[in-house]
Formats: structure tokens, sequence, C-alpha cells
């Protein structure tokens, strides 16, 4: 039996591109006894992410990784010591084999224990520059013989020259529901014709107050070209009422590639894992970017990669108006080859498989240690 341990955590964005690799590495090993089991934070929405993708969960303290000092710093820090010991039990009673990490503060702990039992470290960046997370684990891994994915070739130059020969362009792990979604389903849950036009809003898997203030004051104008779906963010207080041109959820969730599929044009962040569910379906996208002092500008650098590449329209700053927003909308709407060379260029900016290419690896790394055993 081989033990695989997986990683990353803390936002959708960590946990679903590591459950697409979970899958693809499920049918990479067919055939073999394994068990693949999750090591993420106790708190938060991991556990029940993950349990509900049926896999075995352990729940470790994790503390937010700084650049500066704040006061919960020195209480932080004790709690990734406490998570490097708790990963470290884990991973020597499960006798893991290996770690693939997706990132997060919380995967620090877990990376640094899987080195210090010289269990090879597998890590996966989705952002154009590598967070602090990844900075670190990218060490572990290139120390214990893993690897490091990126989404972006020129991410690569951003971590430290000693494990740049680690570095493997992989693109983004997307969930195969994405891959085969199904626009007719989107519609009939929506509840629109089979002509609608929709205009899909997205804030990330919590909302963003940013961009629900500019839908509700730009709505009036977006509703006279689409029916506009709107995910405000669970949580949120919304009193924008539902109507035949809007339709706000708090979270669509699993339905949420059928109704991407459905959709004419999509606005939102630019985290990665929503600009690469966009790019596979091929969808035309308006982004704003999380920017400012709060941010250290990843979604910023993804919305440029996209916009670059032809795929997208970004606001940024001051230009991410009411006004601007509704001239973006509204000129994407009236022009169809745009938004035919947008849609195309979006599918040949995200035509790597991000989940094949890391269970491949995956599956190499568990083939080459029962060779040795």
């Amino acid at each position: 039996m081989v033990n695989i341990a997986f990683t990353g955590g803390g936002t959708g964005g960590h946990i679903y591109p590591g459950l697409a690799a979970v899958a693809e590495l499920k049918h990479a090993l067919a055939g073999q006894e394994f068990r693949l089991f999750w090591i993420g934070s106790g708190a938060g929405m991991d556990r029940s992410v993950i349990e509900g993708a049926g896999l075995k969960f352990f729940g470790v303290p994790s503390g937010k990784l700084r650049r500066y000092f704040s006061l919960k710093t020195v209480p932080d820090f004790f709690k990734v010591i406490a998570g490097f010991f708790a990963a470290r039990k884990i991973l020597k009673k499960q006798r893991a084999r290996l770690l693939f990490s997706k990132g997060g503060f919380v995967s620090v702990p877990p990376c640094a224990a899987a080195a210090s039992l010289g269990i090879p470290v597998f890590t996966h960046e989705s952002d154009f520059s590598p967070g602090l997370a990844t900075r670190i684990n990218a060490r572990f891994a290139a120390r214990t013989g893993g690897a490091i994915f990126t989404a972006f070739e020129e991410t690569a130059r951003f971590l430290p020259a000693a494990v740049q020969d680690r570095v493997t362009l992989s693109g983004n792990p997307v969930r195969a529901e994405f891959c085969s979604a199904d626009a007719v389903k989107g519609r009939e849950f929506l509840g629109v014709s089979p002509e609608a036009r929709i205009l899909l809003v997205l804030g990330g898997s919590q909302g963003a107050r940013e961009i629900n203030g500019l839908v509700r004051a730009a709505l009036p104008q977006l509703c006279e070209y689409y029916i506009v779906v709107h995910q405000y963010g669970p949580g949120t207080e919304w009193d924008l009422p539902a109507g035949e041109r809007y339709k706000p959820y708090p979270f669509i969730k699993e339905m949420m590639p059928h109704v991407m599929a459905a959709a004419e044009l999509v606005l939102g962040r630019s985290g990665a894992g929503t600009v690469w569910e966009c790019a596979v379906l091929g969808k035309p996208m308006v982004l704003i970017p999380l920017s400012g002092s709060g941010t250290r500008g990843d979604q910023v650098q993804n919305a440029r990669f996209f916009e670059k590449a032809g795929a997208a329209w970004v606001l940024t700053g001051e230009e991410a108006n009411p006004e601007a927003l509704v001239k973006a909308v509204s000129a994407l709407a009236q022009d169809a080859g745009k938004r035919a060379a947008m849609a195309e260029a979006a599918r040949t900016a995200g035509e790597r498989d991000g989940a094949v290419i890391i269970a491949r690896a995956l599956a190499k790394e568990i083939e080459k240690q029962m060779e040795k055993k």
C-alpha cells in the first residue's frame, strides 16, 4: 500500500486545484494499491471540502506567514512550530511516500516536516509570481529531490537560482468538471432560455466587496445587454432582489462549471483558479484584480498576463469604476468578433492540463520508489 499526502488550504484557490490533481492521480495509479490523505488547517473550510471529496483529512495548527510584524506574528509563529510537529507525527504514522503541496500558509509546516523525514516534496504555484509559502516550500522540494510546478513560464525567474532546475511548467490544475461542463445544464439551473446572453460575475469563493459595489452601481446598464448572474459571496449581506435580468447567488458551488459554460462573458477577480477555469472553457474576461497595499500584486500580474495574451480586459485602480465597467462590458457585448478572438486566446493560454502533468510526475515518483524497494 502506497500512502500519498496532499497539503494546502485556506481558500478554495488552494484546495480545488489540489483536488483536481488528486482525481488525475487516481487514474494514473489505477491498478495499484494506494491511499491518499490530506493535511490542512484545523480551522476554516478545509476539512468540509476535503472530506466532501472523499479524502481522509488531518487538521494541524496553522499560523499566517507575514513579511511584516503585527500583534499576531508571535502567536502565529508558535502555531507554525506546532503545525510542524503535528504534521511530522501524521506523516510518520501514515508512512507517507511523498507529499504534494498546493500552497497556502498551512502547507509550510507539512512540507518542512516531510523534508525532515526525507519524504520527497512536490509543490505547485498557481500565480504569476510565487507567494512566500511557495518560496519556502521550493527549497524543501529541491532538497528532497521533488519538483516545483508552475502555471506560468515566467514564474521560475522569481525563484532562487539554486532551485530552478527543479521547476516544471505545468499550467494550473483544473477540475475535470470544467473540462466537461455543459452549458445546457447551466441554463436549466439558472432558469433561462437557450438564447439568453449571460454575464457571470465572480468575486472568488469569499466574494469581493469592490466588485459587489461596482455591480450595484452599474447593474441597470449591465442588464441592458445581459442576464447578470452574480455570485456575491457566502456570509455577505446582499439586498438587491432577484429578477428576470438579475440572478444573485451567495455561492453557486457544484453547478459553477455548467453556469460558466453558459456564460458569454465573465467579470471577476483574477485569482489563478478563476482565470484558468475561464481559460479552459474559452471565456472572454473582464478582470478587476485585487490590488493595493494589502496584496503582493499577484492578481494584477495574473490579469496582465491574460490581457497581454488577448483574453481579458483589465480594470485596475481608478479605472475600476462603474463607468469604465459599463464601457468594457457594452463594448464586448456589441463586438462578437472581439469576443471570439478573446475566447480563442483564453483557450490557448490555458491549454496545458496541469492536473494531468502533475499526476504523471507524482505517479512516476511512486513507481521509482517502488522499484527501489
